[in-house]
Order: structure tokens, then C-alpha cells, then sequence
């Protein structure tokens, strides 16, 4: 039960530091509802991000049916990833009112991480042969 208790009070000073520490919205608020609202907002945000960035992706190779089809099945393998990868991580705080909030956390970074991945690509040079997307 104790290990229970670190893990899940970890998470809150981490999350109310870092939230301090950035003026994010989030630092005032006051209940574990509350927290797993605005974290829940967060992801939200990072996931529509997600999707304008993996609809300029698909744009930028609709041409190119193989390449296409090849990004489709990347997104689609990286969302499981995603999803099992965050299960993992926040499973000890299962059934736990901080649940949400370390999922969400979770979902929101990892989201985060391929956005900039997306975005990348859509930034490559021209000629450079390791990005997927080329310039139009």
C-alpha cells in the first residue's frame, strides 16, 4: 500500500511543479478532479495537433500510393504503440484517482513526441534521402 501511496503522490508534486514552473493553467488547480480535467484538456490539445500534422503528412505523400499506404500503416502501428506503451507506465496507478492523470500525461507526451516526428519530416531539406516526406 505504501509503494502505492509514493507512487501516486510523486506524480502530483511533479505535475504541480512543473506546472508552476511553466504558468500552466493546471497550477491552480485545486482537486485530483480537477487535475485529471485540465491534464485530460492537455491531451486533448496534443492530439488535435497530432492530427493536423499527420493530415499534412498524408497531403504532402497522397501522390505517391506506396508511400501512402506506408504512413497509414505507421500511424496506425504507432498509436498502438502509443496506447500499450502508456498502459504499461501508469499501471500501478490502475484504479487509482490519479488514473486519468498519468494516463493522460502519458498520452499527451508520447503525442507530443510524434507530432514533432511529423513535423520533422515535413521540414526535411530537399535531397535529404533518410526523410520519408519529400518537399512538393
Amino acid at each position: 500500500m505504501r509503494r502505492h501511496l509514493v507512487f501516486l503522490a510523486f506524480p502530483l508534486m511533479a505535475f504541480h511543479s512543473i506546472a508552476s514552473a511553466q504558468s500552466d493553467p493546471c497550477a491552480d488547480a485545486a482537486t485530483q478532479a480537477d487535475i485529471n480535467e485540465c491534464v485530460g484538456k492537455s491531451y486533448k490539445k496534443a492530439d488535435a495537433e497530432l492530427n493536423a500534422a499527420y493530415k499534412q503528412a498524408a497531403a504532402r505523400v497522397k501522390g505517391d500510393d506506396d508511400q501512402h499506404k506506408k504512413l497509414v500503416a505507421a500511424q496506425r502501428e504507432w498509436i498502438k504503440f502509443r496506447d500499450a506503451e502508456c498502459d504499461f507506465v501508469t499501471a500501478d496507478a490502475g484504479g487509482g484517482s490519479a488514473y486519468s492523470m498519468a494516463l493522460s500525461a502519458c498520452l499527451t507526451t508520447l503525442t507530443q513526441d510524434r507530432t514533432k516526428q511529423l513535423k520533422g519530416y515535413l521540414a526535411c531539406p530537399e535531397g535529404d534521402v533518410s526523410c520519408p516526406i519529400t518537399k512538393p
